[in-house]
C-alpha cells in the first residue's frame, strides 16, 4: 500500500445473483482527506461504498471476491469482527435515521454499549460531540427531547454526530445531502471539511456541483468500472479518460 493510502482495493468484483455490479476494482483511498466516488445512478457507487463496511452482506445474493485493506487487515476475510470493523467506519446514509430515543441517548447509546456509563463522562462526550456538528447551541436546552423532534437537516447533523461517538477511523457518507434543503447541505459540506482533518471520509454523490466543491480525490464510476481516479483538481481540470471528459460536461448525467 502506497504510503498516505488508508484503504488499498484489489480486483474487487461484486455479483448480485447472474448480475455483475463491481467489476475489477482497483483503487486506492488516501488517508485524511474527502474522497468523492462519482457517477451516475445505477453505477455501482453506493455498493462500493457498503463493501467498504461489509454491508453488502446483509444481501443473501451477494457474492464478492478480491481485497479491501485497510491497514493490515483484509475487510473481505470470513474471520473479520464485523461489529469492530463498522465501529472503525461510521456511515451517514441518505436519510437521517436517528434512533427512537432522546438527543442526548442517541450520542450516548454507542459509549454506553463498549461499558462507559458514568454520567459525568457522558455529559462531556455529549457536549463535545454535538459541538462537532455545531449542534449543541441549537439543542443544548432540550436534549432530552426525542430526536424525531428536529428539523432533518439537525437529524442528519446528529446522526454524524452520533457516528463520531464511537470514535471510527473512516467516515462513510452515501448521498448524505440528498435529502435536505440547500441551508442543511451546505451545513453537512462544511462539516466534511472540517472533519477530514482528522477522519479519512468517503462520500458517494451524483451531484457535480458537491463534489467540486469537497473533493480531494475523486473515483469516477460507469456501469459498474472504476473509469478514472485521481486528484480532484487533475480529474476535474484535466481528464485523461474521455469518458470523464463527457461526464463533466453533462454527457451521462
Amino acid at each position: 500500500m502506497k504510503s498516505g493510502a488508508k484503504i488499498k482495493i484489489d480486483n474487487l468484483n461484486l455479483h448480485i445473483g447472474n448480475k455483475h455490479i463491481l467489476k475489477d476494482i482497483n483503487v486506492e483511498i488516501p488517508e485524511k482527506q474527502l474522497t468523492v466516488i462519482l457517477g451516475p445512478s445505477g453505477c455501482g457507487k453506493t455498493t462500493l461504498l457498503k463493501s467498504l463496511n461489509r454491508l453488502t452482506d446483509l444481501n443473501p445474493d451477494v457474492k464478492i471476491n478480491g481485497s479491501i485493506l485497510n491497514g493490515d487487515e483484509d475487510i473481505l476475510n470470513p474471520r473479520t469482527e464485523i461489529t469492530q470493523l463498522r465501529k472503525k467506519m461510521g456511515l451517514l446514509a441518505q436519510s437521517p435515521y436517528p434512533l427512537p430515543m432522546s438527543i442526548y441517548d442517541n450520542i450516548t447509546y454507542g459509549l454506553r454499549i463498549s461499558g462507559r456509563r458514568k454520567k459525568i463522562y457522558l455529559n462531556k462526550r455529549v457536549e463535545y460531540y454535538l459541538r462537532q456538528v455545531s449542534l449543541w447551541d441549537e439543542v443544548k436546552d432540550r436534549l432530552k427531547d426525542p430526536a424525531s423532534a428536529l428539523s432533518i437537516g439537525q437529524q442528519q447533523r446528529l446522526c454524524l454526530a452520533r457516528g463520531l461517538a464511537v470514535d471510527p477511523e473512516i467516515l462513510l457518507a452515501d448521498e448524505p445531502t440528498s435529502a435536505l434543503d440547500p441551508v442543511s447541505s451546505k451545513d453537512i459540506e462544511e462539516m466534511f471539511l472540517k472533519l477530514k482533518q482528522r477522519y479519512t471520509i468517503v462520500v458517494v454523490t451524483h451531484i457535480l456541483r458537491q463534489a467540486r466543491r469537497i473533493a480531494d480525490y475523486v473515483i469516477f464510476m460507469y456501469l459498474g468500472e472504476v473509469i478514472e481516479h485521481g486528484p480532484a483538481k487533475e480529474i476535474f481540470e484535466n481528464p485523461k479518460k474521455e469518458m470523464t471528459k463527457a461526464y463533466l460536461k453533462g454527457a451521462y448525467n
